[in-house]
């Protein structure tokens, strides 16, 4: 009687965590869902005629046709969208390789041999991302027009380094805090050196926080639009910029937009899906301590 008794407590609070556990499942899908069905909508919109993607209501049973994206590809006389998604990968690849060659050496100073005040450092990094972007738009455009770099897509790699270099030092310290000291002692018994460490040793070790960073670094240079319209015009023009092409004054080519949206977004899906284990394993490395 007295076993029963003490047993009955037990399974009403396992009946209960698997409850809980099924509310926060079911949640969670519903927020996915909710997340994922604008993009569901762009991807089918896209494959209708603009015709039937104007419709009020829309119309989800129209004939499907490849002509947006033939439209966007320009085989129909329009313009090439490859000089603008090679601007965006070099731009992207190119400050996110320059972020992590000078937020590295900056992230092992203040989290394996950390400076002096290293949380001032810290917050003076993250301060540099409180001034609102547009504020800085104009003294921007005015030094590149003096120094011959408007519509310079080296221009846009330097500012998307300065914009996302504050970011990649603060989630590099954090990833890099959770290296043992002691596998960093015995390299430099052995007499390694600091850049064979960083490289040898820190790299293997923080791969999955390094990846995560590269990853959000590429993502905010791919989708960035400001300063890549300001300071942009043919040369040098982005793929978001390219999109703002598909609202003219004769109105907006909706199915065209959205075929340009989800082809411009593949690269950014295609690198998301390809490192996503080393994503999730990056972001959930310095979260416990």
């Amino acid at each position: 009687m007295s076993a029963t008794t003490t047993a009955a407590p037990s399974g009403t609070s396992t009946v209960a965590r698997r409850g809980k556990g099924a509310v926060l499942g079911l949640l969670a899908w519903a927020a996915g869902l909710l997340f994922f069905l604008p993009v569901a909508w762009m991807v089918l919109t896209s494959f209708h005629s603009e015709p039937d993607a104007a419709t009020n209501p829309p119309s989800l049973l129209a004939p499907l046709t490849l002509d947006s994206y033939r439209t966007f590809f320009g085989e129909g006389g329009g313009a090439s969208p490859w000089p603008p998604l090679i601007n965006s990968m070099t731009a992207s690849l190119a400050s996110t390789a320059l972020v992590l060659l000078l937020a590295l050496p900056a992230a092992y100073a203040l989290s394996i041999r950390p400076v002096k005040a290293w949380r001032d450092v810290l917050f003076f990094f993250l301060s540099t991302k409180m001034l609102p972007v547009v504020a800085g738009l104009l003294p921007v455009y005015l030094i590149a027009k003096n120094i011959g770099m408007l519509d310079n897509i080296w221009l846009l790699v330097i500012l998307y380094t300065s914009m996302n270099l504050p970011i990649a030092v603060w989630m590099l310290q954090s990833f890099l805090a959770e290296v043992p000291p002691s596998v960093i002692e015995a390299a430099q018994i052995d007499g390694a050196r600091l850049p064979t460490i960083l490289w040898r040793v820190i790299v293997p070790i923080a791969g999955p926080g390094i990846a995560a960073t590269s990853l959000i670094c590429f993502i905010f240079s791919w989708n960035e639009m400001l300063f890549a319209r300001v300071l942009t015009g043919v040369t040098a023009q982005t793929a978001p910029v390219f999109l703002t092409s598909f609202i003219t004054s004769q109105g907006l080519f909706l199915a065209q937009m959205c075929a340009a949206s989800f082809a411009i977004s593949l690269p950014v899906l295609a690198a998301g899906f390809a490192a996503q284990d080393k994503l999730v394993q990056g972001l959930s490395l310095g979260a416990v301590k």
